[in-house]
């Protein structure tokens, strides 16, 4: 006789193959993706993205408090549905490297051998991944969700190896999510298949899984998190840049970059358009990210403590601070609003970790060629990350130069002047921000080379430029009584 739990999995595995198999089946899907002028893989992710809803309503209402193993099983069976939905057969990548990552857990235990293996085997395979299905276009295929996967397990692996370390000899942090128990395969599956983040992320560790496994990612201890409303509101912000991005995406293309029509404008609409497009082509990556935030705080993933009126918070999954992206006028803004899973995921367990080296320049410039090796093998990846570390360095050159001089810090704290410094500030940050997502847009050296010299290479000549000159400026602007102060 079957007992209630056998019931709970097989009612789960056949809502899941269900909806999914009607999804696959369906003639509609390819009917759907012309009419949109986007393709059916595009469509097929939008969909994916947009399950996550049913499932977390589903685990609110049938498996919330269940035993852990059924929402484990509940995960895996949804995921790979996901996965399969998206990509065949070709789900055994996946498969493959979260068992080998089992093993090397459990081989190799809490050492520091386990970590650098870790890395090596999921790096190489993810590489080996983009090498081997490379096409000159951004295709969606199975590496998509895999570099999401490669940044969980490694940081799993960190994660296991700091819970075997000495307590004190670890920082705040890493005691946070450091792992003091073995994870089985169960948890390490059902982890990587999350359907809140198997797709498109958010990053998110192992403790705070299991923590909502256990039913302790709540605002309302013993009862379902009051995440209902807060989970809406990102969602209808997803929705919102969805609509903007599928109204305007045939007309703002980085197709149109590679036009003879483009190349024949004057400079100034060269520069403008770039800068237009720039903004726009973000948006594609802040649906997706507002979307799948609103399913983990749907789940209570999105938890995370209570600010200081007492009010939960709920951005423990954000991967996006949309006011500060659409209303910073610095590089650094940007980078601090955009994609803040992955980044802090970085930091955490690469930038951090190279605190050894005793140089925080040389730590931030291979913590930026990681990203770029993580993201894939086109040189497009390297130029925009080159670029970002440019611009980041020469922005705060110039931030400290404003604060330090006497006359340029009245000067920009002029009241009535704030505006068309602002106004300037968001010109030069968009424009530039389009220039180095071209490079990213565009993958191949041939592409990105031809719409760089178009406009004359306008970002390296003007940053590398500033590199240079501003130095200088500062020892002209700078009185030297204030480079003593800052020396002591």
């Amino acid at each position: 006789m079957a007992t209630a739990a056998d019931q709970d999995v097989e009612t789960t595995a056949q809502l899941v193959v269900g909806v999914l198999r009607a999804g696959v089946e369906a003639q509609w899907l390819g009917k759907l993706s012309a009419y949109l002028g986007a393709s059916e893989q595009a469509l097929r992710l939008i969909i994916s993205i947009f399950l996550g809803y049913p499932f977390a309503l589903f685990y609110r209402q049938f498996l919330f408090y269940k035993d852990c193993y059924l929402i484990h099983l509940f995960h895996i069976v949804t995921g790979l549905s996901i996965a399969y939905f998206n990509f065949g057969n070709q789900l055994y990548h996946s498969l493959t490297c979260v068992v080998l990552q089992f093993l090397i857990l459990r081989l190799m235990g809490r050492t520091i051998t386990a970590v650098l293996t870790t890395f090596f085997l999921q790096m190489v395979y993810l590489l080996a991944g983009y090498y081997y299905t490379a096409t000159d276009n951004y295709d969606i295929k199975w590496t998509m969700p895999h570099c999401v996967l490669t940044l969980k397990l490694i940081g799993l692996a960190v994660d296991y190896y700091d819970g075997g370390r000495d307590w004190n000899s670890l920082s705040v942090e890493q005691q946070k999510y450091a792992i003091l128990r073995v994870p089985s395969l169960l948890e390490i599956a059902g982890f990587s298949y999350f359907y809140g983040g198997f797709l498109v992320g958010p990053q998110f560790s192992m403790n705070n899984y299991m923590k909502l496994v256990q039913g302790q990612m709540t605002n309302v201890p013993g009862k379902k998190p009051n995440s209902i409303l807060p989970a809406l509101k990102r969602l209808s912000l997803g929705l919102f840049y969805l609509v903007g991005y599928t109204l305007l995406s045939p007309y703002i293309t980085e197709d149109y970059l590679l036009t003879q029509e483009y190349e024949n404008s004057p400079f100034w609409f060269r520069c403008l358009y770039m800068l237009v497009w720039g903004k726009f082509v973000l948006y594609k990556y802040v649906t997706c990210w507002l979307v799948t935030e609103g399913v983990c705080i749907l789940t209570g993933l999105g938890f995370n403590g209570w600010d200081e009126k007492g009010h939960p918070l709920w951005d423990a999954c954000a991967n996006m601070k949309v006011w500060l992206f659409e209303t910073t006028p610095r590089f650094t803004g940007t980078i601090a609003s955009f994609n803040i899973n992955t980044n802090a995921w970085v930091a955490r367990y690469f930038f951090k970790r190279l605190k050894f080296l005793g140089n925080k320049v040389v730590s931030q410039g291979l913590s930026l060629l990681f990203l770029a090796l993580w993201h894939g093998l086109h040189s497009g990846y390297l130029i925009c990350f080159q670029m970002e570390f440019l611009i980041v360095i020469v922005e705060r050159q110039v931030a400290t130069l404003i604060t330090e001089s006497p006359v340029l810090n009245k000067l920009a704290s002029i009241t009535a002047l704030k505006p068309i410094f602002y106004l300037v500030q968001q010109t030069i940050h968009w424009l530039f921000m389009g220039y180095s997502m071209t490079a990213f847009c565009l993958f191949t050296w041939d592409k990105w080379f031809r719409v760089y010299k178009s406009i004359y290479f306008l970002g390296h000549v003007f940053f590398l430029s500033l590199l240079f000159i501003l130095p200088y400026v500062r020892k002209i602007m700078v009185p030297r009584k204030e480079k003593l102060k800052k020396a002591e």
